[in-house]
C-alpha cells in the first residue's frame, strides 16, 4: 500500500516538518531504510543515524530536529511507528480452509462460525473452538478444551484436555499447553507422582511464542492473564500466575505457585524460584535468578537477583577479582615476612 507523508501524518495524530507529499510504501530500520520508506527514531542514541538516513520520512518524538530530513513529530514515536506499519502492510492474513476432511473433529465439539480446521488437526470430544479462529496443522486440541474468539494457533500446538483460551489469543508452533505440572510426593526415596487435576487459563489478546510449555495446576488453575506477552521457550509451572500485560522474554523460567504481578518484565533467561511472589511492575534483568519475593516496582538483576544498584556494584567488583586475588595474596606474603622477622608467628 502505498501512502502520502500527510496520509501518515493523519493516521498518527503527528506532526509534518518537511514534504508532506512524499509517497510511502515501505518501513526500514534508519540504517537500512531508502527512498520510499519510512522508519522511526525513539532512543535517542541512534540520533547521529539521522544524518546519515537515506529514509524519505522519519517518526521522531515531540522536540527532534534535523535539517534536510521529512519529519513526522509525536508523542510516542515507537507506538505511532507501529501503527504506521499496520497501516502500510497489515498483519498476517490467514487463508480461510473451513474445516478440512483430512482433520479429526468429534461429533461432540463444537466449531464456530467461520473457524478453519487445517489438514491433520486433532479437535477432541467436547472441545470448543470460537468463531473467526484459526487452528493450523498438525494441533491437537484436549476433551473439553474451550478456545474462544479470533485465536490464532499455528501448526504443531498441542492444547491438553480441560484448559481455557480466551479472546484473540495466538499461539506460536510447538508449544504446549496443560501438560503435566513438575508434581511428585517422595517417600523412601522413591518419586511419586502427583495428579495433576487442575487446569490452564489463558486470558483475552496473551500471544505465546514458539516452543514454549505452560503447565497445568495441581490443584486450581496456572493462570496468564490478559495481554501478556511471551517470547520463544518460556516455561510456566503448575499453579503459577502471570499478571496482565506482562512481558516474558526468550528463555524465561518461572517455577511452581508463583504469583507474578502486573506489567512484569523478565530478560532473556531469567529465572524464577517456586512459591515466591513478585509484586506489580517489577523488572527482571536478563539472567537473573529472583530466590525472594520482589516489591512493586523493585529493579533487580544478577543471581541471586539483587536491586539493579547493588547488583551493578556486585558487578563491578566481579570483573576486578583476578587483580584483587593478587593483591590480598601479596599481601598475605608481606604479612608472612613481616610476622617472621618479627618472631610474631603463632
Amino acid at each position: 500500500m502505498i501512502k502520502t507523508v500527510k496520509e501518515l501524518a493523519e493516521h498518527i495524530n503527528g506532526q509534518i516538518i518537511g514534504d508532506e507529499t512524499l509517497k510511502i510504501s515501505g518501513a526500514a530500520t534508519l540504517s537500512e531504510a531508502g527512498e520510499g520508506d519510512v522508519t522511526f527514531l525513539a532512543n535517542m542514541k541512534y540520533e547521529k543515524e539521522l544524518q546519515s538516513t537515506a529514509a524519505s520520512v522519519v517518526v521522531v518524538g515531540e522536540t527532534v530536529e534535523s535539517k534536510g530530513l521529512t519529519l513526522i513529530r509525536c508523542k510516542d514515536p515507537y507506538y505511532s511507528f507501529m501503527q504506521v506499519v499496520v497501516l502500510l502492510h497489515g498483519h498476517r492474513e490467514h487463508e480461510p480452509v473451513g474445516i478440512s476432511p483430512k482433520s479429526s473433529v468429534s461429533d461432540s465439539a463444537k466449531i464456530g462460525k467461520n473457524a478453519d480446521i487445517h489438514d491433520f488437526t486433532t479437535i477432541s470430544s467436547n472441545a470448543v473452538i470460537g468463531d473467526n479462529t484459526t487452528i493450523y496443522p498438525n494441533c491437537t486440541i484436549g476433551p473439553g478444551t474451550r478456545i474462544g474468539n479470533d485465536c490464532i494457533i499455528f501448526p504443531n500446538v498441542t492444547v491438553y484436555d480441560g484448559c481455557t483460551i480466551g479472546d484473540r489469543v495466538t499461539i506460536h508452533s510447538g508449544s504446549i499447553i496443560g501438560q503435566d505440572g513438575f508434581g511428585y510426593a517422595t517417600h523412601d526415596g522413591v518419586h511419586h507422582k502427583i495428579p495433576q487435576i487442575g487446569g490452564v487459563i489463558i486470558e483475552d489478546d496473551v500471544e505465546i511464542g514458539a516452543n514454549c510449555s505452560i503447565d497445568r495446576a495441581t490443584l486450581g488453575n496456572t493462570v496468564i492473564g490478559h495481554g501478556t506477552k511471551m517470547s520463544n521457550q518460556v516455561a510456566i509451572g503448575h499453579n503459577t500466575t502471570v499478571g496482565h500485560d506482562s512481558l516474558l522474554v526468550a528463555q524465561t523460567g518461572i517455577a511452581g505457585s508463583v504469583h507474578v504481578g502486573h506489567h512484569c518484565i523478565f530478560g532473556g533467561q531469567a529465572g524464577v524460584v517456586g512459591h515466591i511472589t513478585i509484586g506489580n511492575g517489577v523488572r527482571v534483568s536478563a539472567q537473573a535468578g529472583v530466590t525472594n519475593n520482589l516489591e512493586d516496582g523493585q529493579i533487580v538483576a544478577g543471581s541471586p537477583a539483587l536491586p539493579i544498584t547493588q547488583a551493578k556494584r556486585a558487578m563491578m567488583v566481579m570483573k576486578d577479582l583476578p587483580e584483587l586475588r593478587k593483591k590480598i595474596r601479596e599481601l598475605d606474603k608481606t604479612l608472612r615476612h613481616f610476622t617472621k622477622d618479627n618472631h610474631l608467628d603463632t
